[in-house]
Parts: C-alpha cells; structure tokens; sequence
C-alpha cells in the first residue's frame, strides 16, 4: 500500500514545489483567515445565542419565584396540603399571560404518585392547550425539589417554547405541586439568526479586506525578487557588468553571492583564455621544429611534414573552438550588430570593388548580439566574405531583431548551390570548388561558433538568386 501512495505523494510534493512564494501564502492565508471565519462566527453566534436563552431563563425564573411567593401569601394552600383556586388575582399579572397564546405561560400543577398530572391552575394564554412539560421534567424537578429544571417543548400553537419546572413540597401533601412557567423562544432564535447573518457577512467582508491588503503586501515584499530578475537578466544580456541596487536586507546576501559568482565566471573565462593560448604557444615550436627537420625531399620527409600540417591545422582548429567556447559562456557579452555588419560590408566593398561586387546592408540598427564582438565578427565576416566570393554583382545583408530573437541573412547574387551542395557545404574542411582560395572550414567554424551561442545556420535560396545564408539567435 505505502509502494502505490509513495509516487502520488511525491508528484503532490513536486507540484507544491513549483508553486510560487506569492500562490504559496496566499494558499495558507485562505486556509487560515476560512478556518478564524468559520470558527469565530460559529463561536460568537454560539456566545449570542446561549446569552439570550440565559435572558429568557431568567425571565422564567423569576415568574416561577413570582408564582411560589404568592401562592404561600395569598394562603392559597389548606391545612390539609390541597390548593384552593377560588381567588387567582395573585398570580403574575402581566398582560402577555392573559392573552391566548401570546407566547407568555404560566401553571400550577399537581401531581399524582405515578407523577402523572391530576390537576392544574394556568393562565388565560395557555387557555385548553396541554399543559407545556414533559413527564422527564416532571421527574427531574420531583427528584430535586426546589431546583429549577428546564427544558424545550413544542407548543401551544406550535411554538417552541422554553419551560421551567419548579417542584416545591408542601406539607401534609403526598406529592410535590409543580410550578411551570413557559416563553415562545421563536424570537430569541430569530434574533439569533439573523446575529449570526449579520457577523457572518461582516466577517467576510473584513477577511476581503484583510485579503486584498494582504495581497497587495506580498506583491510589495516580493518586489525586490522581481527587481533582482530583471537585473539578473541584464547583467546576462550584458547591459551591466554585476547587480547594483538598493535591495532589503533579506536579499542583498543573495545579490553579493550572484555578484561573486558572476566575477567567478569571468575570472575562469579569463583563465581559460590563457591557459589556450599558452597552448598554443606551446604547440607552435614543436611543429616548426619538425617541419624545418622534415625538409629533404626522401618519402619520410613528405609524410611528417603533411602530418605535421594535418597536426597544426587540427590544433589550430580545436584551439579556436576553446577559445570560442570560452568566449561564448562569459556572462554579460554583448555586441551591437549593426555597427560591426556596416564596418564589414564598407571593408568588403573595397576588397572586390574591381570586381564590381556592392555590398547593402539593411534592418534594424538597435539588433544585439548576446555574445562578445569577436565571434559576432568572425561568423557574419565569414558569410559576407563567401557571398562576395560568388556574387556576380550584389550582397544584401538583412538584419531582423525579432520577438524570437536576432535574425541576420546574408544573400548573394550568384549562382547558388543545391540542396546536396548546402548539405554538404557545412561539414568541416569541405572545398565545393578547389579552384577558388580556401581551407574549407569557413562555413562549419561559422556553424559551430552559432551553436555555442545556442543559435544556428541555415542555408538556402536567396531572392537575389544565389545563396542564402541565415543566422538564427534565439532571445535569451
């Protein structure tokens, strides 16, 4: 049983986890500010309605008192223990007993051995409805004598009515005389009722209140969270170097951390760099040396100095990719795109200006490159260059800052490859024309350079004829 509960508590666990501090304390508000709702108006509807019950008992109380003082004034009761009813002037007087049914009762009782009444005295408003006690009341009051004992009963006239039962032992009588005073309950549980109503629904009304205060204190405590993200992001996008700001002091240890994590990274970028260059230094001497050793013309000469330049072109290769795997993780890089492509295309255009080649750049000028100058330079160099290689007249360089993020094309006039031929085109050191200058690795460096920015290249059919190049940098 725990085997089949234990993955379905851990995906409730995982999803609590997700969820945001704001949704979390507002989760734990609702439960609580319920909980203190439905708990305090059931608790000061309870407190109401017991204190007006106490006023209605205390009321029958007092007409219970009324009625035993005077029928012992009034010497109503014989020597011989019996109760004369010929003059009942003495008892309570108010109006309420002497209208039917008026929710005011009053009875004198008497009992038989067996407790079963034999007799009574009542008052006008009881007028021929049963007498409202109950045969456990009577047995209540008998076994205390002079307690008062209470009760509820439904009547006369359907009312539910509160009952006080009073024994009192009269002498040379065999059984107790039971006194019975009665009140209409109905409005006291009305009022009740509508108490109830009424703190109800001002308790929901302040617990709205006291929520939407609370929510508006939690998006301001959580504010700073939000600052400290939006300045984490352009710290990364490179539009400052570390985290300033003046942030509470809850999360301004959180801020020094990031500040040192981010100086951290750049530190290791900075000894990556190095440690590729010495490398390079290193590698350099060794294979000149073997070169300059391999200088006579027998078939073991040939053979180091090709593997020697197949050794030298690979190093060269890999330590360019370190270096540019290096660059391409620093923090805080960024580049404008426009300046560099116009520096580009003002330089290619003298390059091939006998061959009448005119290079036009287009798009937006505020477009950056979330990565350093060097490798902007080195992927849109190598496409511009290779366009003007092949143009038979024009190069247009677009340049898009989308929502998607940065989109730069690089299009040529010239007569384009196939869809084998662009395939083809992107693996390392593949040369489509030997005819033409090169080593064959430009377009793959520009390929690998674009993933390391976590962006792509992609080639196809340019409007112009010839081939397309695009440069796709997804927003960070």
């Amino acid at each position: 049983m725990s085997e089949a509960a234990g993955p379905s508590q851990k995906s409730l666990i995982d999803r609590w986890s997700s969820v945001s501090l704001a949704r979390r304390i507002a989760i734990a508000a609702t439960i609580w500010g319920v909980l203190v709702l439905i708990g305090g108006a059931v608790a000061l509807s309870a407190v109401y309605r017991a204190q007006t019950l106490a006023l209605v008992e205390q009321d029958l109380q007092e007409t219970l008192i009324t009625l035993s003082r005077e029928l012992i004034r009034e010497d109503s009761i014989l020597p011989d223990g019996r109760v004369t009813d010929t003059e009942r002037t003495y008892f309570p007087s108010d109006a309420r007993f002497q209208t039917q049914y008026s929710g005011q009762y009053w009875a004198v009782v008497a009992i038989s051995p067996d407790q079963t009444m034999v007799g009574d005295f009542r008052s006008k408003s009881l007028w021929d409805e049963d007498v409202p006690v109950t045969p456990d009341l009577i047995s209540r009051a008998v076994t205390a004598p002079g307690v008062t004992q209470y009760g509820n009963y439904d009547g006369p006239a359907d009312q539910r009515s509160r009952v006080a039962v009073l024994a009192i032992v009269i002498e040379n009588r065999p059984t107790p005389l039971i006194l019975v005073a009665a009140a209409d309950r109905t409005p006291n549980d009305v009022a009740a009722t509508r108490f109830r109503n009424l703190l109800l629904g001002t308790m929901i009304a302040l617990f709205g209140g006291v929520f939407a205060a609370m929510l508006l204190g939690i998006r301001y405590s959580l504010d700073p969270l939000v600052r400290l993200q939006a300045d984490v992001a352009r710290v990364r996008e490179g539009e400052t170097q570390k985290l300033d700001g003046d942030y509470p002091a809850e999360v301004r240890p959180l801020t020094e951390e990031l500040n040192k994590l981010i100086e951290h990274n750049r530190e290791v970028v900075e000894r990556a760099r190095t440690h590729v260059g010495n490398l390079a230094h290193a590698l350099k001497t060794p294979l000149a040396v073997l070169k300059n050793e391999a200088s006579g013309q027998s078939q073991l000469d040939n053979v180091v100095r090709r593997q020697a330049d197949a050794m030298q072109t690979n190093v060269e290769h890999y330590l360019k990719r370190a270096r540019m795997a290096a660059r391409a993780e620093t923090i805080g890089a960024r580049t404008d795109v426009r300046p560099v492509i116009d520096g580009l295309a003002r330089l290619l255009n003298r390059l091939f200006d006998a061959r009448g080649i005119e290079v036009t750049v287009e798009g937006a000028a505020s477009a950056v490159f979330r990565g350093e100058q060097q490798d902007f330079e080195e992927m849109a160099g190598n496409l511009m260059e290779n366009a003007c290689k092949w143009a038979a007249s024009e190069v247009r360089v677009r340049i898009s800052d989308q929502a998607q993020g940065l989109v730069v094309t690089v299009e040529d006039d010239g007569a384009g490859l196939t869809e084998a031929e662009r395939q083809a085109a992107l693996k390392r050191g593949v040369r489509l024309d030997e005819t033409t200058p090169g080593t064959g690795l430009g377009l793959s460096i520009v390929k690998e350079l674009a993933e390391l920015h976590k962006g792509e290249l992609q080639l196809g059919v340019a409007e112009l004829g010839g081939l397309s190049a695009t440069l796709r940098f997804p927003r960070p």
